[in-house]
């Protein structure tokens, strides 16, 4: 019972609610007659607000003020098809906007502003109103400068960061690069290595008698130090050197005291064979002297000493 009594409370007050939300449009359908017996009055639609356009206009009559243009700064233009030519200002049907696009509601805006501005321009150059903004002027900004200060840091880390990230490209690239060429240059010992090998195997099982791969290697090596040989011997003396050689000459030709001739080579009277070869008198003499004595004389001599 307790939930029935429940249930009919929360119905009389859902149609006191509407009740009351449709109290107007009881009073209208009344007034006009149109009340039937009971309770629920039947409407044919939702009434639409009137377009009451002579109260509209007697309203803005009553607080309209006849002020000068220059104090109003208002500009009326209808819809404007090119802001070039200013006879499109009234537009036919078929160059009527379609309000549901956005892009042609957008560019209409665009162009009747555009042509706004066209058109009082010369009316404020006309009443000497300056248009332009001075050079000293000044305008307090929207933002803070903590604001700015913390826009302006955001803007140069992400520029760091970009300067970061190429750098680190450019590194990338590079190395890729230096081990592109050391590969190559490794391929290429290993290649000239691998038919070196094959020349010696093929020399040693007698298929070649040819040793042209040792001629290559050495030509090779020496060629580098021919050409810094040669580089050597294109430099020439140096300074000190020239400075000498422009003072002091470079010594001429020596008088030749110690070369050999053909008389001297044929004069063998001073040849002695014992001198010559060791086997004089005074030689051996010498020798004996020296001569070292044997194991038993040295054991002799070490007992008669003790």
């Amino acid at each position: 019972m307790a939930r029935r009594g429940s249930l009919s409370d929360s119905a009389a007050d859902s149609a006191a609610e509407d009740s009351a939300l449709s109290d107007a449009e009881l009073q209208e359908a009344f007034s006009r007659g149109a009340l039937k017996p009971g309770l629920n009055v039947v409407l044919e639609g939702r009434p639409r607000p009137p377009n009451d356009v002579d109260g509209l206009k007697q309203c803005l009559s009553e607080f309209k003020r006849q002020l000068a243009w220059v104090e109003r700064l208002d500009v009326t233009l209808g819809p404007v098809t090119d802001i070039r030519d200013p006879v499109s200002h009234n537009t036919s049907d078929k160059d009527a906007v379609d309000p549901e696009n956005d892009f042609q509601r957008e560019m209409s805006f665009y162009r009747q502003a555009q042509a706004a501005v066209l058109e009082a321009l010369p009316r404020l150059r006309k009443l000497q109103v300056p248009t332009r903004r001075p050079d000293d002027y000044f305008a307090e900004m929207a933002k803070s400068d903590q604001q700015m200060q913390k826009i302006r840091q955001k803007l140069k880390s992400k520029q760091e960061a970009m300067e970061k990230s190429e750098k680190a490209k450019q590194l990338r690239a590079l190395r890729k690069y230096g081990k592109k060429v050391q590969t190559e240059i490794l391929q290429k010992r290993q290649k000239e290595k691998k038919s070196m090998l094959n020349a010696v195997k093929k020399y040693q099982k007698g298929l070649s008698d040819k040793l042209d791969f040792l001629d290559e290697e050495q030509t090779s090596s020496q060629g580098n130090k021919k050409s810094s040989g040669s580089q050597r011997i294109k430099r020439g003396p140096n300074a000190k050197r020239r400075y000498k050689n422009q003072k002091f000459g470079f010594g001429g030709k020596k008088k030749g005291s110690k070369w050999n001739t053909k008389e001297s080579f044929n004069d063998v009277s001073s040849f002695q064979a014992k001198v010559a070869h060791n086997k004089g008198p005074g030689k051996a003499g010498k020798k004996a002297l020296n001569k070292r004595p044997g194991k038993r004389a040295r054991q002799k001599m070490k007992s008669r000493a003790r």
